[in-house]
């Protein structure tokens, strides 16, 4: 089977939870004897055509813009046009993968000119991230979503609860949704054997102090400000010795303000960006992973602290009761709640072998059911599924 792939990030391009998605999936599908071309726009030093683990991943030029909207304008006029020559010179392909609405112009518009089938990731929507719509801009994205949705044959989602919201926002049929969760590849959180985490340790923290952190973006939607009005009392209970990390990039500000206000600075480390490289080691000599956002589809934040066996607390919002197993793989609070929360890590914090204890259950739990080749598994049944249909159909 031939796929044609179009998604707006791609490493070294990672924005969110999109670049690691596509760049652990189809490799995966490749072992199955797929034929996988792979567009995405050009980024910093990266090569224009490489293939990357058996993925021919082709890095289209787009016209830059100041307006975000004008840059996907040209990004999908690119897509469009270096997808219609690739179709023409590698021959017919069976289908289109198209990852969110950045890239829905294109794909249409390719689903029709060769009449190839369209299968449409939703990783988010506009309704979710607002919280509903309430501006020209919002009703805009919106409509993308909504387009691309019905021009799909079908929808992949990551969660059951993003199958209820497209299902709700995008009006799209209930059995027209397939819900594949996304995975990860836990040995990519092994370290070197000369790696020192004490003195590592010591970078962030004092040895009596224990280190609960946050790593994602700095948005309203992940909740990082709950965390914050949290933080007094774990510290209260915990004698003042918790160190809370803010890892990502983004403004912080407001944040750094909220802390302050709040009277512990002197307990906040906001990191700034971190390297993947650095943020495994940092993974290793931390207590706790706090995810407690308000607005979360999935949770791949949630499989990386997993997988390098770090104990999680989250909320209950969106997919992360799916991914975290309430009191078995982690501890799930209610979301917007900073008692709950902190309710939540301190279990993990006074209870050293409850904390290992739920670290190695979610550990195990990667490969029943965040295993990447049974995902592609259930991929590939879609795939088959869609094409199958269209060898029955008569294209107009």
């Amino acid at each position: 089977m031939k796929i044609l792939v179009l998604t707006w990030e791609f490493p070294p391009r990672i924005v969110g939870g999109i670049a690691r998605h596509v760049a652990e999936l189809y490799p995966e599908l490749i072992k199955s004897g797929h034929s996988v071309h792979l567009m995405t726009p050009e980024f910093g030093q990266a090569p224009l055509y490489e293939v990357v683990e058996g993925v021919h991943v082709h890095r289209v030029p787009v016209a830059q813009s100041d307006n975000f909207f004008h840059w996907v304008v040209n990004l999908n006029e690119s897509m469009g046009h270096h997808g219609g020559k690739l179709i023409l010179e590698e021959g017919p392909i069976d289908l289109i993968h198209a990852h969110d609405w950045l890239v829905g112009d294109a794909a249409i518009a390719l689903k029709h000119n060769f009449k190839v089938p369209l299968v449409a990731t939703i990783h988010a929507t506009e309704s979710g991230r607002q919280f509903g719509i309430h501006t020209a801009i919002h009703s805009y994205i919106c409509n993308k979503e909504i387009q691309l949705a019905y021009n799909a044959w079908r929808i992949i989602v990551c969660s059951d609860y993003m199958r209820r919201e497209v299902e709700q926002a995008l009006h799209s049929p209930w059995d027209k949704i397939d819900v594949i969760y996304n995975g990860i590849k836990p040995e990519k959180k092994q370290h070197a054997q000369d790696f020192h985490a004490r003195d590592f340790r010591c970078k962030f923290a004092e040895d009596r102090e224990k280190i609960v952190y946050y790593v994602g973006r700095m948005s309203y939607e992940k909740g990082v400000s709950v965390l914050l009005n949290a933080a007094p009392k774990v510290m209260w209970e915990m004698g003042g010795y918790v160190k809370f990390v803010i890892i990502g990039g983004g403004n912080t500000d407001h944040l750094k303000k909220q802390a302050w206000d709040l009277g512990i600075w002197q307990n906040c480390y906001f990191t700034g960006f971190m390297s993947d490289a650095y943020l495994d080691k940092f993974q290793t000599i931390a207590d706790c992973a706090v995810f407690p956002s308000l607005y979360e589809p999935f949770g791949i934040v949630a499989l990386e602290s997993f997988a390098a066996r770090v104990p999680v607390v989250v909320s209950d919002t969106g997919g992360l009761p799916e991914v975290v197993q309430n009191t078995k793989t982690g501890i799930v609070t209610y979301a917007n709640n900073p008692d709950s929360l902190a309710w939540g890590i301190l279990e993990v914090l006074k209870n050293p072998g409850y904390r290992q204890w739920l670290s190695d259950n979610a550990y195990q739990d990667l490969e029943r059911r965040f295993n990447w080749s049974k995902i592609a598994k259930q991929t590939e049944n879609v795939y088959k599924q869609i094409v199958q249909e269209r060898s029955q159909v008569v294209w107009q």
